[in-house]
């Protein structure tokens, strides 16, 4: 897939935006794991966290907002190993959440899915 189609399927706009976050998944044991980390940047429909632990590309996720203590389900979209024992994990919301990320000023194009949600 070339950057024309990553562009094309991205739905609102990517910020840098460092948010702490605590994830909580399943092992395939269907034993509950969590892990606290930070985004790296985000947008209305998820973003993009380092995780510790290895997760799954459809791999369902909570996250909660440690700074509003608000939670949001979404899914692994894709993980990337990277280096130092570090996984980068994409991710998207169940459905799209911009007010997850408590932005004062959000981009021009979240407002309009917070308008279509």
């Amino acid at each position: 897939m070339g950057p024309e189609a990553t562009r094309e399927q991205r739905r609102s706009e990517r910020i840098r935006l460092s948010v702490p976050v605590l994830m909580t998944t399943e092992t395939l044991d269907h034993e509950p794991v969590q892990e606290v980390t930070q985004t790296v940047t985000v947008n209305a429909h998820g973003g993009l966290f380092k995780l510790k632990m290895e997760v799954l590309a459809g791999q369902p996720l909570v996250l909660l907002n440690l700074q509003t203590n608000q939670e949001q389900r979404c899914r692994v979209v894709r993980v990337e190993q990277l280096p130092g024992a570090e996984f980068g994990v994409a991710f998207e919301f169940a459905s799209p959440a911009p007010e997850f990320w408590s932005l004062k000023a959000a981009p021009a194009d979240w407002n309009a899915v917070r308008s279509q949600s």
